[in-house]
């Protein structure tokens, strides 16, 4: 049982498989739309179980809840090598260009 209040992560389903947008790709059509939502614990609940949470921005959202605690896991990708070189290339053209 998680307490009340925690940080949490719950799943919702927006749009079952047959409900999808027609055109999709197939193996896009073929799983559901679902959103995960972060936020507070509105009561006791169990993972795997429906939940309702508020988010940061005060709405209530209900879904199955899927973590506890959860991090940030998003990143950038990894560094575009032609992009790395840019920076010091435009700071030598702005110095040639200005008389620096």
């Amino acid at each position: 049982m998680i307490e009340a209040g925690s940080w949490v992560m719950i799943e919702q389903i927006i749009l079952p498989p047959g409900k999808r947008a027609p055109g999709l790709p197939p193996d896009t059509a073929a799983v559901p739309l679902q959103a995960k939502v972060k936020g507070f614990l509105a009561a006791e609940a169990i993972p795997g179980e429906i939940a309702t949470i508020r988010t940061l921005s005060g709405r209530e959202v209900s879904g199955r809840l899927i973590a506890v605690n959860p991090g940030y896991t998003h990143g950038f990708g990894d560094p575009v090598p032609e992009l790395l070189e840019v920076g010091p290339e435009e700071r030598e053209r702005l110095r040639t260009n200005a008389g620096i």
